[in-house]
């Protein structure tokens, strides 16, 4: 195996991983949002009921990560989702200071997104 083609491995590992790692993330809110929505309602931005309930826009942004999530699992458009999944986790901490003491791991998985964000050509 020539050195370009095991760094060519380890960079589809590194994506792999990265991918499912947040996958399983926006999986799981957004599933867990229908199921529960009362626990997740406080997060929707205020700005964004002005124009519809804040169930609706929990339902929408729920359905918006669940794209998130079948195009990171499919392989799919790897560059905007790692952007997507930025714009995401940061306007969650940007929208929600006060909740910053649980939403202070998402600064890890934005670093998760940058770096696959970079794995990809």
């Amino acid at each position: 195996m020539s050195k370009s083609s095991s760094t060519d491995n380890k960079l589809k590992m590194i994506s792999l991983l990265l991918r499912i790692g947040l996958a399983f993330v926006f999986a799981y809110a957004a599933i867990d949002a229908f199921r529960e929505p009362n626990a997740w309602i406080s997060f929707v931005p205020e700005f964004s009921t002005k124009f519809i309930s804040a169930k609706v826009s929990l339902d929408l942004l729920s359905l918006s990560q669940l794209v998130l999530v079948a195009a990171l699992l499919l392989n799919q458009y790897i560059k905007y989702a790692a952007l997507l999944a930025i714009a995401f986790l940061g306007g969650l901490m940007v929208f929600n200071p006060e909740t910053f003491l649980i939403t202070f791991r998402d600064v890890g998985l934005i670093f998760m997104a940058g770096a696959l964000y970079f794995t990809e050509k």
